[in-house]
């Protein structure tokens, strides 16, 4: 039904309907599911993210010991009031937290589109529904826009780090929570095209350099960064303030860049932050570990 933004937006605009309408159709259309499946579907998953941020505001350790606890400690911020900014900014990160801490902790979280993305959308979403008094079934509704602007880019470029480095994973999270909440906030599909090439183009770049290979520093704390991405092109979009870069464009620049990173960048551990002299020395602490278990 569509393979690009370009066509997706011109298929919402020719039927006259959402981004999030067109995919459950899309969906329907691939899986031979009827329509109550497919939704169903996705309210399961709403419920994995939903669990996963409960889980994570009220703090965990991810096995290794390298992380933990920062979503609790911003949550704790949250409710002593002295902040700069709004409660839905600090809860979205603070939401981003959670479910990437959980992820680390080895617990059950929904890949959106990776396990090392899974707290922005999830982030931005939950926060979201809050302010706006939203239903569930239509955080559901922005989940299904989130996963068609997560199809285009997955067939047209890559969402996985170790193909193109972390703007492929951050960055394609940022720009399906970004088209996410314009749809959620009553924004047009052409809208929601916008806010997703901004938030990628925000992202582009952008290296995946675990230290000790694992999805904990800095994936964790980018999680957060990239929910706070998606608010501000979400935010704009809304104001009118396009993309100079058409989204497809954007979109094909990313799968470019990512060709171009060296390995090193590209999920392996061996440059960026994960080759700086703490990197090192936590893979080397890590691995004395394994080698000599308690």
């Amino acid at each position: 039904m569509f393979k690009n933004i370009s066509e997706l937006v011109a298929l919402c605009e020719r039927e006259h309907i959402s981004i999030s309408q067109a995919m459950i159709r899309q969906e329907i259309a691939q899986t031979e599911q009827d329509e109550a499946q497919v939704i169903s579907a996705m309210a399961h998953s709403l419920q994995v993210m939903k669990q996963a941020v409960q889980r994570g505001t009220k703090g965990v350790t991810s096995h290794s010991g390298m992380t933990g606890g920062d979503a609790k400690r911003l949550f704790d911020y949250i409710q002593a009031g002295n902040f700069l900014t709004d409660t839905t900014f600090l809860r979205a990160i603070a939401y981003a937290l959670a479910s990437n801490e959980v992820n680390a902790a080895m617990g059950l979280i929904c890949a959106t589109p990776t396990a090392g993305s899974c707290g922005v959308l999830p982030g931005v979403l939950l926060a979201a529904q809050e302010k706006l008094k939203k239903s569930d079934e239509d955080i559901v509704d922005a989940l299904f826009c989130a996963g068609a602007i997560g199809y285009v880019i997955a067939n047209n470029a890559m969402i996985s780090g170790a193909a193109g480095g972390c703007q492929a994973e951050i960055g394609s999270a940022s720009a399906m929570a970004a088209a996410a909440l314009v749809e959620l906030m009553g924004g047009s599909p052409e809208q929601s095209a916008q806010a997703a090439a901004m938030a990628l183009k925000n992202m582009l770049g952008l290296a995946c350099d675990p230290l000790a290979g694992l999805v904990e520093v800095p994936c964790i704390k980018r999680n957060a960064g990239g929910a706070s991405n998606a608010l501000t092109a979400a935010e704009m979009a809304m104001a009118g303030i396009r993309s100079n870069v058409p989204p497809d464009e954007v979109i094909q620049a990313m799968y470019t860049i990512g060709q171009s990173l060296p390995l090193s960048l590209k999920e392996t551990a061996q440059g960026g932050l994960a080759a700086t002299e703490t990197g090192r020395k936590w893979k080397e602490l890590l691995w004395q570990n394994r080698d000599n278990p308690a």
